[in-house]
């Protein structure tokens, strides 16, 4: 459903650009596909939709991006349809959009997919880490346009230029370049400035996960596609009382829970920022404490839209990011969200084209919880070889590193060392091998 707005601030309208530049690979989503779900993006950011261009690339223009006829083609569109905007599926370079907003005129603002998810992102951002977050993401994004956005402010002032004589009016001409150069400086003193609380918060984060770890709990994250379901997941986990709307990206910070499983044991289950296609890089280093929830985790829950017309493709995405963040080689838990919205047959094909190991929930109704949880113990479980040793006081580095890494049960000093029970990683076992001791059998 669209947003209302107020008499104040008119709504905006758009057209939607896409191209399909070479052969399609086949791993993404596909021209159609990748434009409706910028579609949801334009109305979750507030925009009306109201057109749609497409074409065919063998390469991409330098000037325009699509081609010179195309270009034509967009601006007799917009100009039938009265929009505002225009959205481009990709990013668009500083010469493209200066090129493309010279074409079109200076009542209609050209945008790319990034731009668009930055903006829905500082809407969603509430918390003090997350307004610094998309706050440098939307700074890095700028810096390189911004010759461009004085040029187009020129335009809208009238053509001064900064020159004598111009028609700009106060505070409207051209800055020149010593304004540029200016501005330059600040946003990247501003960046700096929001680097170094980022840093802050990391610490804090990583200081946060080691008392974590020396509690021996192990954390399980919930990824996945945005609007997947992780979010109506961890409120029916744990009642965490997370914001939850049918639309993209509507949960931003990470949320952590204790959860009990079936089996007794304790995890901390934590929520985080769902993933999309073409996701910015900028936001994935702006996010880069909040990903660490993700690379830090002991089990990874992959939450997919079962429900949705691209859930494969999606899937892909996901698993993409996950190795593109570090977290390729944490082990996954493959969960099919919204089977209450398939039937039997659809559930079936899915397994057989994805994993036959998959989960089947429904995050709304409840439906395979039991499953669920059981799953996430038993894997938790496969991770760790239960392990008595004995360790000399030189072994320090061993001793550490079992803290660090396992679950300790037991320690006892002696004059010659330190005898620990407990689990560890099953890929440490060969470390602690030369030190392992095995136990009396009971006659």
């Amino acid at each position: 459903m669209k947003e209302s707005y107020s008499n104040v601030l008119e709504k905006e309208t758009g057209i939607l650009v896409g191209a399909q530049v070479g052969p399609p690979n086949g791993e993404s989503l596909s021209l159609e596909d990748s434009l409706a779900e910028l579609e949801l993006l334009a109305e979750t950011a507030g925009v009306e939709v109201v057109g749609m261009l497409t074409q065919q690339l063998e390469t991409v223009n330098p000037r325009t991006f699509i081609g010179s006829g195309k270009v034509e083609e967009l601006k007799l569109l917009a100009t039938e349809l009265g929009v505002n905007m225009v959205i481009f599926d990709e990013e668009l370079s500083p010469r493209h959009q200066r090129e493309l907003e010279g074409v079109l005129g200076e009542s209609i603002k050209v945008i790319d997919r990034t731009a668009l998810i930055l903006d829905i992102f500082a809407q969603h951002a509430r918390t003090y880490e997350g307004m610094l977050q998309v706050e440098l993401a939307q700074l890095e994004y700028r810096l390189p346009r911004l010759t461009h956005a004085w040029v187009h402010l020129e335009r809208q002032a009238g053509g001064g230029g900064g020159r004598a004589g111009g028609v700009g009016g106060v505070g409207l001409r051209g800055p020149g370049e010593k304004q540029l150069e200016l501005d330059r400086r600040e946003i990247k003193k501003r960046i700096s400035r929001i680097k170094d609380e980022l840093k802050k918060v990391q610490e804090q984060r990583s200081q946060h996960r080691a008392h974590r770890r020396k509690t021996n709990i192990p954390v399980v994250s919930l990824v996945g596609y945005t609007n997947a379901g992780k979010s109506t997941l961890m409120n029916s986990l744990t009642h965490a009382g997370i914001y939850v709307a049918d639309q993209l990206f509507a949960t931003l910070d990470p949320t952590t829970r204790q959860l009990e499983l079936p089996n007794g044991q304790a995890v901390l289950l934590t929520d985080t920022v769902g993933f999309i296609q073409k996701l910015p890089t900028q936001l994935i280093a702006a996010f880069r404490a909040t990903l660490e929830e993700i690379t830090e985790a002991d089990l990874l829950v992959h939450i997919v839209d079962a429900a949705h017309e691209n859930a494969i493709e999606q899937q892909r995405t996901v698993l993409g990011t996950l190795h593109e963040i570090g977290a390729g080689d944490i082990p996954i838990l493959t969960v099919f969200n919204k089977i209450d919205l398939l039937d039997e047959h659809a559930r079936e094909e899915m397994r057989q084209i994805t994993d036959p190991q998959a989960i089947f929930i429904s995050a709304k109704t409840g439906e395979g919880f039991d499953t669920l949880l059981t799953a996430i113990g038993r894997e938790l479980v496969s991770q760790y070889t239960q392990i008595t040793v004995f360790l000399p006081f030189e072994q320090g580095q061993l001793r550490s590193l079992f803290h660090e890494r396992g679950k300790v049960q037991y320690t006892e000093s002696t004059a010659d060392g330190i005898r620990m029970s407990g689990y560890i990683p099953k890929e440490l076992v060969n470390l602690f091998a030369p030190y392992q001791l095995k136990l009396e059998k009971q006659k």
